[in-house]
């Protein structure tokens, strides 16, 4: 029986082992912290739930146009307690796989002894030696702190303390404009925290489509969150418990004072403790390098994840995990593919996006054609959020193959299957077309923007 092991506990590395258990592999999980990683516990699911009481607090507060006409009370410790039970119910979940796969757990740090053999210290400090024929790595991320002077004083926090707060702050300045950084802006404003978001590229959510981007910020401005783009923190210090933060921007310094600076420039590979150099596992600063099947230049060790270093979502170090161990397996034909890879940003709207934008396509030299279809003239839509929003097709120009597909409206986020399914199996405009969409949803609006590329939308003037 082959003899796995694989180093962490997130949704790549739990995802790796339960499918190599499941193709016969005997295996041992190494998880330091937490079973699910950064994702269940600090990352994607607590940041959702909190959106969620967001979201529902603002629905009531809004309530009196549909009708519904209450004064609804925030009780953030009760927010935070729904978190909590909700992070705690997945991470069980994921401990109950884990054993029906009959996957053994060790909580413990994994540290490379050589190419085969790992060094397992656990939470008393013992230690035990590992060895296995298979390597999986997957020991994730760790946000970055820039070299900002000022930025360790109490007032700054990261993305895992700011999902922990015990009250809500009267303010708050965001450095960074990604996805983390506008998620936690969404939902701090939703509870009544002023926001000011700090980016230092021209653009907040660059790999994002810019049409629909440019949408998005022009909602943030109507609610009240002030974007900063083009702009550096220079300094942070504290005065009486109150950071103050100051700005450039086009070499003109601006002063701002906030209770809290969440530092939210990015995540980097957290690979310092694996002792890499000892199996002579090739890597760029702690990412961890690999060929196409997700091997690194070892015959038997493999990465997936964050710890590459490259797209850091946790679907994609599933997908990543489910194909190195079925390529550990002898399923050598199975390879990850990135071409299908859907980004989604919780916002209000929803951001979601797969396949090529036009910016990536006009780069690229691809003749295309754009369909757009506004929300507007969406009934579901206007129902839920007043028709805020847009879906935009990207198409080859001779074939009309789908290329990309980005959404900005409500259920985004799930909508996005359909564009990377297209794009999975190549299908062309005439197929989205083709292809009946229910109505009323948000959904048939891919249709439309399908119709709208070919210039023949039925419900907007083409």
């Amino acid at each position: 029986m082959t003899k796995i092991a694989v180093i962490g506990g997130g949704p790549g590395g739990y995802v790796a082992a339960i499918r190599a258990a499941q193709l016969g592999a005997e295996v041992t999980l190494i998880e330091k912290s937490r079973l699910g990683g950064t994702c269940l516990n600090v990352g994607c699911i607590p940041t959702k739930a909190l959106l969620s009481s967001a979201h529902l607090y603002e629905s009531v507060k809004e309530g009196k146009a549909q009708g519904v006409i209450a004064e609804p009370f925030l009780d953030f410790s009760q927010i935070q307690k729904n978190k909590a039970s909700v992070v705690s119910r997945l991470v069980s979940g994921v401990g109950g796989l884990l054993k029906a796969n009959h996957v053994r757990v060790i909580q413990g740090t994994a540290s490379f002894e050589d190419q085969s053999n790992l060094v397992v210290t656990d939470v008393n400090g013992e230690q035990q030696t590992l060895s296995s024929d298979k390597i999986i790595i997957a020991s994730g991320s760790i946000p970055v702190i820039p070299p900002i002077p000022g930025v360790n004083i109490p007032q700054c926090i990261d993305s895992t303390q700011a999902l922990s707060l015990e009250s809500v702050p009267s303010s708050m300045l965001i450095i960074g404009g990604g996805v983390i950084g506008l998620e936690l802006a969404t939902a701090y404003h939703s509870f009544g925290t002023k926001i000011t978001v700090v980016e230092m590229t021209p653009e907040i959510l660059p790999m994002m489509d810019a049409e629909l981007v440019q949408m998005l910020r022009k909602k943030l401005k109507r609610i009240g969150i002030e974007v900063i783009t083009g702009a550096k923190v220079a300094s942070v210090e504290e005065k009486n418990g109150i950071a103050y933060v100051q700005v450039e921007k086009n070499g003109i310094t601006t002063s701002y004072t906030a209770d809290k600076v969440l530092v939210s420039v990015g995540r980097r590979t957290d690979t310092e403790a694996l002792n890499l150099e000892a199996a002579g596992i090739r890597h760029d600063r702690g990412r961890i390098q690999v060929d196409k099947f997700l091997l690194t230049n070892l015959p038997n060790v493999y990465a997936i994840g964050d710890c590459l270093g490259k797209i850091m979502l946790a679907h994609v170090a599933s997908a990543q995990g489910e194909a190195a161990a079925e390529h550990a397996m002898g399923h050598l034909a199975d390879i990850y593919s990135d071409k299908t890879i859907p980004s989604c940003v919780y916002t209000d709207p929803e951001l979601a996006t797969v396949g090529l934008t036009e910016e990536k396509a006009k780069e690229a030299g691809i003749g295309y054609i754009v369909g757009r279809f506004p929300l507007a003239a969406n009934g579901k839509a206007l129902i839920m959020n007043g028709g805020e929003g847009a879906i935009k097709i990207i198409a080859d120009a001779k074939y009309h193959e789908v290329l990309g597909v980005h959404i900005l409206g409500p259920r985004a986020t799930d909508l996005i299957t359909e564009g990377a399914l297209a794009i999975r199996l190549e299908a062309t405009l005439e197929e989205l077309i083709t292809t009946i969409h229910a109505h009323p949803t948000i959904g048939e609006a891919v249709r439309e923007a399908a119709l709208a590329a070919e210039g023949r939308a039925i419900h907007i003037p083409n």
